[in-house]
């Protein structure tokens, strides 16, 4: 089965890494170097087990656009949204045996590093879903 491993994060998070000022501790070049070879070593890891199917990295909320239905006209809306802190900053795709081992894979990024002497500010979580097949994958659900 295919799980996808959803990560998280806002305009703030995409801020501190490039090293812009805000609430938080600027990333250092080091910190940047500390959380790119931690995410290789995952990804390599799963690469080397057989379970790696794809990741990406999205951009930061500003260079997104959110397009919504209102009266029957398409609106669009340039981000960061006001309505919501947190956006899909990232994802990785999963083919494992079941969904305990997708959690399993996904509690590993807990060790995600971050600047040093800080704890994260923000509540840290990812989200795993199952991904379906096939349209008959969704009546099952």
């Amino acid at each position: 089965m295919k799980y996808m491993i959803m990560l998280y994060g806002s305009q703030q998070d995409y801020d501190l890494l490039s090293g812009k000022p805000g609430e938080g501790p600027t990333w250092t070049g080091e910190d940047l170097e500390a959380l790119h070879t931690f995410m290789a070593e995952w990804n390599g890891d799963l690469v080397e087990s057989g379970e790696f199917v794809d990741a990406q990295g999205l951009t930061a909320p500003v260079h997104a656009r959110r397009v919504r239905l209102k009266d029957g006209v398409p609106i669009v809306t340039d981000g960061p949204y006001a309505e919501t802190q947190e956006v899909l900053a990232g994802y990785t795709i999963v083919e494992c045996e079941s969904f305990d081992r997708a959690t399993e894979i996904a509690a590993r990024l807990a060790d995600t590093p971050h600047p040093q002497g800080t704890v994260l500010q923000n509540e840290w979580y990812v989200d795993i879903r199952p991904i379906v097949d096939s349209f008959d994958d969704h009546l099952d659900a």
